[in-house]
């Protein structure tokens, strides 16, 4: 069955157990700001012609909700189109046992140092090896198909680098898929036993029974993926998956009872959708866990991708690469969005004639 907000749906049945005083704070500001997007209780704007009115409802923009999560998804990709040079990239992905997740989602300031730990490990292994300064974008995602909490990194990387002493651009350098395993093994495991030892581990097991799960967990195969991209535009649509997507697209809820809901997934051992049922409460559960804090960074850059770098290095890699920069580009007003992406104009009434704006409606509060 296909619903036309579902999410919505599910969050105003469920209003009592996401907005309570126990809640993250994240949790009730990104909830009740989807609840209210595209209504009167966040304000719009009056466009009209001589023949029709048309009012526009302000969008929440809250990173948790599915339609403003695409469109700040769009100009992501739009501005790190401009801003990075067309050269070779790849993606590699860490991730780490199901036996570690809970660790992780329970102990959040450790999850966000993982993708600075991922993209140190990769810059010091080209470093030493090539002598050669890198870029790498590095996103923490905290969600599988089946909306669990599975703490993994993607880090998209150029496949070559910038040479400290000539300063001559290298195309492409060998990436040791063994040795950037067992670094990332090596590393975690530090990280998680340095928390324990200075008691700032939120865990159900004791100090003795978590030293033998990091034993063990230090003897296991852990996966790590590297794929390469021919150009950035292959290289940010995989990217553009993690960024700015809330943790399940509509589209895949495909009941919502008075109790229960339904979503499908794609196992990928099974090679088929698989159903999954479970009640409301759970279902949001599941989805505000995947929740950041408010004004937690999404995206990191390291290496020649950092902040700072962009800045001091990235005019000369361009002329290094003898490439043209391209101005940043500004956001798309709504109505050329709608009409790129549905094929319509919203601004065009019913006779053909275009809409002009004439005032801005305050929040409906009452």
């Amino acid at each position: 069955m296909k619903y036309k907000d579902p999410l919505k749906l599910i969050l105003s049945r469920t209003i009592p157990h996401w907005d309570r005083e126990e809640s993250r704070s994240a949790v009730t500001w990104a909830s009740g700001r989807a609840l209210q997007c595209r209504t009167a209780a966040l304000g719009g704007e009056a466009y009209s012609s001589e023949n029709q009115e048309l009012i526009v409802y302000h969008t929440c923009k809250s990173r948790a909700c599915p339609s403003c999560g695409y469109r700040a998804n769009v100009q992501w990709l739009r501005e790190r189109w401009a801003a990075l040079p067309d050269v070779l990239y790849k993606g590699i992905t860490f991730t780490m046992p199901d036996l570690l997740w809970a660790f992780f989602r329970d102990n959040p300031p450790l999850a966000r140092v993982l993708p600075a730990l991922a993209a140190e490990i990769i810059r010091a292994q080209v470093g030493v090896r090539h002598g050669l300064r890198i870029g790498v974008i590095a996103i923490l995602h905290t969600f599988n198909g089946r909306l669990e909490f599975n703490s993994h990194v993607h880090t998209m990387v150029t496949a070559g680098g910038l040479h400290d002493f000539s300063g001559i651009w290298v195309s492409r350098v060998y990436c040791d898929h063994n040795r950037l395993l067992k670094a990332w093994r090596k590393a975690v495991i530090a990280l998680l036993r340095a928390a324990l030892r200075a008691g700032q581990l939120r865990t159900k097991l004791v100090a003795d029974q978590m030293g033998d799960l990091l034993t063990h967990l230090e003897k296991c195969w852990w996966s790590i993926k590297i794929q390469s991209f021919d150009d950035k535009w292959h290289f940010l649509q995989y990217a553009g998956r993690y960024v700015r997507r809330p943790p399940i697209a509509q589209r895949r809820i495909t009941w919502i009872g008075k109790r229960t809901v339904r979503f499908w997934y794609k196992d990928k051992k099974l090679r088929r959708r698989v159903e999954v049922e479970c009640s409301l409460e759970e279902f949001v559960d599941r989805w505000t866990q995947h929740i950041p804090e408010r004004y937690q960074h999404a995206v990191r850059g390291f290496g020649l991708f950092a902040p700072r770098a962009l800045g001091q290095t990235s005019t000369a890699i361009f002329v290094i690469l003898g490439q043209q920069r391209t101005p940043r580009p500004k956001p798309r007003p709504w109505a050329e969005s709608i009409k790129r992406d549905f094929g319509h104009d919203p601004l065009l009434d019913q006779t053909g004639k275009r809409m002009k704006w004439v005032r801005r409606l305050a929040p409906n509060t009452g």
